[in-house]
């Protein structure tokens, strides 16, 4: 059987070629690819974004001139229609995203918002259940700051910080403390709640609600769209024939 690779002295045939590509790990990124070249088949780029393509290409591969395209093909062994589809495929992914999922996203990040506003909250933690309730007097009593006792007893990272964390993901603390802290007033602070080995003060400072801006639009494109190729690769590959036929309208 005549080589499709040469390495070195080495040559790999097509029948060592999958077997390599499972050992390395590597099989999977392939079907990846191939899923997503299979969804893409169709979407085509107008002119402007054909040309902002090779632009945005360019730039980052600092190429001024067709001899620096030339060059770069050569180095890599690249044909001008595989350079083709090195271009533009980012855009056509980008554009496949958009048409497929961009009139959800209003009802997406409806279901998704609570997980993306940003939370801004002071900690004190403690092993001690008696040091938790003093100091959760103390601070209502305004004998001492959070700042302060935080600084000076919470066991945790947080004391580095005088108790403050955030602004982070809602999603970022533990559920029983984010439930705490979507149900609480800025300012206020919980008495002290047991969570596994601590006994937790907790003050909430803000929240501040996610916004459906460009930022957050294409999140959100990138997660439904990792979502559809988990689904697209849940199952088991066959080796003798790695390619998927899978289609964006039965998978989107």
């Amino acid at each position: 059987m005549a080589p499709v690779l040469q390495f070195g002295d080495r040559m790999i045939d097509s029948n060592q070629l999958v077997p390599l590509l499972v050992q390395y790990q590597l099989l999977p990124q392939l079907l990846r690819e191939l899923t997503i070249d299979d969804a893409i088949a169709a979407v085509t780029l107008t002119d402007e974004e054909r040309s902002q393509a090779e632009a945005q290409f360019d730039e980052q591969h600092q190429l001024t001139s067709d001899a620096d395209h030339q060059a770069w093909m050569q180095q890599r062994g690249i044909s001008s229609a595989q350079f083709e589809q090195i271009i533009t495929r980012p855009w056509r992914i980008e554009k496949f995203k958009l048409l497929t999922w961009g009139n959800r996203l209003d009802s997406y990040f409806l279901i998704q918002k609570p997980q993306y506003d940003q939370v801004t909250y002071s900690l004190l933690r403690t092993p001690d259940p008696e040091i938790a309730q003093e100091l959760y007097f103390r601070i209502k009593a305004g004998e001492q700051t959070f700042a302060e006792l935080a600084r000076e007893y919470s066991q945790g990272a947080e004391a580095e910080t005088e108790g403050v964390i955030g602004p982070v993901s809602m999603s970022q603390p533990h559920p029983a403390l984010a439930q705490r802290l979507r149900h609480s007033q800025p300012g206020q602070i919980l008495p002290p709640t047991r969570m596994g080995e601590w006994f937790v003060l907790l003050r909430l400072e803000a929240i501040t609600p996610a916004q459906l801006d460009a930022a957050m639009r294409q999140k959100l494109l990138d997660e439904l769209f990792e979502a559809w190729i988990t689904q697209a690769l849940s199952q088991p590959p066959k080796t003798t024939q790695p390619a998927l036929a899978l289609s964006a309208e039965r998978l989107a």
